[in-house]
């Protein structure tokens, strides 16, 4: 029975394939996967979202927003600043989270396309 997702023939086309091969950069690559990776949960996606509207959150706001708990919260809000989509700031005892430009330019054209798709 044929895969749907496999040549039935090897139909290599070698000199295209490997100049393709040696552009690829895969620190840039791993990075760009970490990004989207940490917008893949539906609850980092959520507060990425929340940030977007609302600019600059503390936890105790996200919380409230997604209907998590303090800890999980800030638990994904790691995730997002590891991945460099989100940064923080210490106001006296409060904390405040904000979207980086990277992590709205990509939180856009992720929503964008899945608006756009049918």
């Amino acid at each position: 029975m044929p895969d749907a997702e496999r040549c039935d023939l090897l139909c290599l086309d070698l000199p295209h394939a490997e100049q393709i091969r040696r552009r690829l950069d895969g620190e840039l690559i791993a990075e760009a996967a970490a990004r989207a990776k940490a917008l893949a949960d539906p609850t980092r996606l959520t507060i990425a979202v929340a940030l977007r509207e609302g600019d600059e959150l503390c936890v105790c706001d996200l919380a409230w927003i997604t209907g998590r708990a303090e800890n999980l919260v800030g638990h994904h809000l790691h995730a997002l600043r590891s991945a460099g989509l989100a940064s923080s700031r210490r106001e006296h005892k409060i904390v405040f989270y904000a979207l980086t430009g990277r992590g709205r330019q990509l939180l856009d054209a992720h929503l964008e396309l899945v608006e756009a798709t049918p």
